[in-house]
């Protein structure tokens, strides 16, 4: 088992009267109709249906808490304020004060059992004890939110090494605004849904979806060495320009858009013109 102290995320608290028809108008998926035990991925755009943010939604109290890149969380929070007006709706960044710890592997079920905490049993299933929040990710993977008595044993690299080989994306200031959903596989992560009203950039995404106009797509590579979010990728028929973008990275590997029909044709992709090649994985999902 690991435990690793997750600094490199934020926590915003929505709360008031109005949270959940706030997000709902906002975020990328149905807030309206979501459980109290259960959380959603999420993402929250601009008008033109670029991503500003990728969030897991967890309902908490009366409201919802949203995990996020550290890096956004004050602009986001503050971004978001601005669309409240007079709806009863209080947006708090809560970074400093809402530790967060990652578990993962066998034992940690056994680990949250014996801090009082009841792990839930299904992935993304929420449980509540006092102001301490723990949701199962996957199998043996659970983030517990509000509990500063777990002891770090693990780099926090490794917790994002899981989100990389489980597709999950996360975007950061470096990759704020350049990707629609789709282009990070939000889609199918369940973290968009196509059926729900209005949120910004609705209309955009939904072209994409439906017209066929998603031409880069994320893929999971292995780096052989260190990469940073942002960074650009090369291939060997376009050396003079990037052709794709690396949007999170950890221990050797990464998440990176690139376009489809070089990864389909089978194309090498580097790190810079005729620099080292990235070797293409496998995704859990299609």
């Amino acid at each position: 088992m690991a435990i690793a102290r997750l600094d490199s995320y934020g926590v915003l608290r929505v709360s008031g009267a109005d949270a959940r028809s706030f997000l709902h108008a906002q975020l990328t998926v149905d807030v309206a109709h979501l459980a109290p035990d259960v959380a959603r991925r999420a993402g929250w755009c601009a008008a033109n249906g670029r991503l500003l943010a990728t969030l897991l939604v967890v309902p908490f109290g009366e409201g919802f808490l949203l995990q996020l890149a550290r890096d956004l969380a004050a602009t986001v929070a503050a971004r978001l304020a601005r669309f409240v007006l007079r709806a009863k709706v209080v947006i708090a960044d809560q970074s400093e004060a809402c530790a967060q710890h990652g578990l993962w592997g066998d034992g940690a079920l056994r680990e949250l059992v014996g801090r009082g905490l009841t792990p839930p049993s299904v992935d993304l299933g929420v449980s509540v004890s006092g102001e301490r929040v723990t949701v199962r990710l996957g199998p043996e993977r659970y983030l517990v939110l509000g509990d500063p008595a777990f002891e770090a044993d693990t780099d926090e690299a490794q917790w994002r090494l899981e989100d990389i080989r489980a597709g999950i994306p996360s975007i950061t200031s470096a990759t704020q605004d350049r990707f629609v959903p789709q282009m990070v596989n939000l889609e199918r992560i369940g973290a968009v849904d196509f059926r729900k009203g209005c949120y910004p950039g609705q209309e955009v995404v939904a072209r994409a979806q439906y017209r066929g106009a998603v031409k880069r797509r994320m893929y999971r590579l292995a780096t052989g060495g260190p990469l940073e979010p942002g960074q650009g990728l090369y291939c060997d028929s376009q050396p003079g320009e990037p052709v794709g973008t690396v949007v999170n990275a950890a221990d050797g590997e990464a998440l990176a858009v690139l376009p489809s029909t070089a990864v389909e044709s089978g194309e090498t992709i580097r790190t810079a013109p005729g620099g080292e090649p990235l070797a293409l994985l496998a995704l859990p999902y299609a």
